[in-house]
């Protein structure tokens, strides 16, 4: 019966954790543009040719 207190005080620390984990990224930006990521892969990404100067560095 003992085990029980410590597995549920456990398992609601790591809730805990995880909880304010989330609500940091949220407010750090984290979940702010939700547009982009799911159109992101529909378009090419163009690679820009290598100048004179960028293929003769040393």
């Amino acid at each position: 019966m003992n085990i029980l207190i410590i597995l549920i005080g456990a398992s609601l620390i790591v809730a805990v954790l995880f909880l304010a984990a989330f609500i940091f990224a949220v407010k750090k930006g984290q979940y702010d543009d939700t547009y982009s990521p799911a159109h992101r892969i529909l378009f090419e990404n163009t690679i820009k040719p290598k100048t004179k100067d960028q293929t003769n560095e040393k």
